[in-house]
Order: structure tokens, then C-alpha cells, then sequence
């Protein structure tokens, strides 16, 4: 492992196997304001950051200002509700063990809500893996960009350059280009293949094997 190496992780869809309750919190949201329910596949074609965005290529239209108060607020209660059965992924927990054991540094950047983030890593345990947990301050508009920019900003000694983005959305390649840092996406959550494909980095199907390409990327 290149001792210089930082990662950044992300939360959901990545570390997080929450996958599952996202569609059924989409579904229950959508049911309230009367739009059709979606399959996994279909919304992992759709689903982009700004969220915004995902909905006006489900409605033809962006929402109003008014809908997406009421869509958003529909959705976060729902899903905070379908999260508490959810996981860590496959092989999470050991990988970041070992990272972290290996004398490498590791740290979390998430637009889950910090004041939510923060509950939900203790109770899974593993906290103490991490540099810095930094969850989303504000609205629930913006990409990461920005955040992750703050994010590197807080961690002195680290180098954008020899840290690699883990995430499982487009969006995670752009904050992490935006700062000059390398980026690895995982299939495991949000994005479909295909989509992720188009953000012109390293994709997998594994956390196992995000690792490994992160050590690749920085050697």
C-alpha cells in the first residue's frame, strides 16, 4: 500500500448497503404525491446529483419549488424509517479495519445529514476508522463538490492528489476531480454501470476491489 495514500469514502450506496431502502423510500414518497413507483434498475438509469434534477427526468419537468419541499421531506422520512434494517456492505467493516491497521488514513464525506451521519456510523461501529466524518451542512440541493472541498481542507498534512474518491455515484468522481483527487466508483448503490461508466474512472463491483484499485491509482 503507497503509504501516502488517503481515502475518502463515501456513505450511501458505498459503505452503507442501503440500496434497498432508498427504492422503497423513493416508492412511498413517489405514492404520496401521486407518482408511479420505479424499479431498482430503472432508477439506478435515472437517479443523478442534484436530486432536483433525478425528478425532472421522472416528471419531464423540474419540480417546483413548493413540490420539492414536499417530495424531499417525504422522502428522508420514509427512508430514515427503511435504514435502520440496512448494512454495512460486504466485506466493509474488514476493509476498513485493515486500512486503517495498516498505518493508512481514511476518512468519510457524505451528504447524508451530519446531525443523521453521525448516530449511524456509531452504531455500526466503526467511528474510530476515520480521520474526519463530515456529513451534509445546509440544503440537500448541491453535488458534493464544494463539501468535499471543505472536507480536504480540514484534514492538514493530507494531499488531494494521493487521495481516492470511493463512492457509488457520478457525482463522486466530480467532487473528487474538482479537488484534484483520484476516484474509484462502486456498483453497489445508486448508479448503474453504464452510468457510471461514462464518468471516466476505475468501476467495480466490489468495495474489496475499490481498495485495490485505490493502491493501484496511487502507487
Amino acid at each position: 500500500m503507497g503509504k501516502q495514500a488517503h481515502i475518502v469514502w463515501d456513505w450511501n450506496g458505498t459503505l452503507f448497503h442501503d440500496i434497498d431502502a432508498v427504492i422503497q423510500a423513493t416508492n412511498a414518497s413517489f405514492a404520496e404525491i401521486g407518482l408511479a413507483p420505479i424499479t431498482l434498475e430503472r432508477y439506478r438509469e435515472l437517479y443523478c446529483v442534484p436530486v432536483p434534477k433525478f425528478y425532472e427526468r421522472l416528471m419531464g419537468r423540474l419540480p417546483t419549488a413548493d413540490e420539492w419541499v414536499v417530495m424531499d421531506e417525504a422522502f428522508h422520512r420514509h427512508y430514515w424509517a427503511f435504514a435502520e434494517s440496512a448494512g454495512l456492505a460486504e466485506g466493509a467493516s474488514r476493509l476498513l479495519a485493515e486500512w486503517q491497521s495498516a498505518g493508512l488514513t481514511q476518512s468519510m464525506c457524505s451528504l447524508a445529514p451530519h446531525e443523521r451521519l453521525l448516530p449511524i456510523v456509531r452504531t455500526h461501529g466503526i467511528e474510530e476508522r476515520f480521520v474526519r466524518v463530515d456529513g451534509r451542512v445546509g440544503d440537500s440541493t448541491e453535488g458534493k463538490a464544494l463539501q468535499m472541498a471543505r472536507h480536504l481542507a480540514a484534514l492538514p498534512g493530507i494531499d488531494p492528489g494521493r487521495s481516492v474518491v470511493i463512492g457509488d455515484a457520478v457525482d463522486d468522481a466530480l467532487a473528487a476531480a474538482h479537488v484534484g483527487a483520484l476516484a474509484v466508483l462502486y456498483t453497489g448503490g445508486s448508479h448503474s454501470r453504464a452510468s457510471l461508466a461514462a464518468a471516466g474512472v476505475p468501476v467495480v463491483d466490489t468495495l474489496a476491489d475499490a481498495v485495490a484499485e485505490a493502491e493501484r491509482l496511487v502507487a
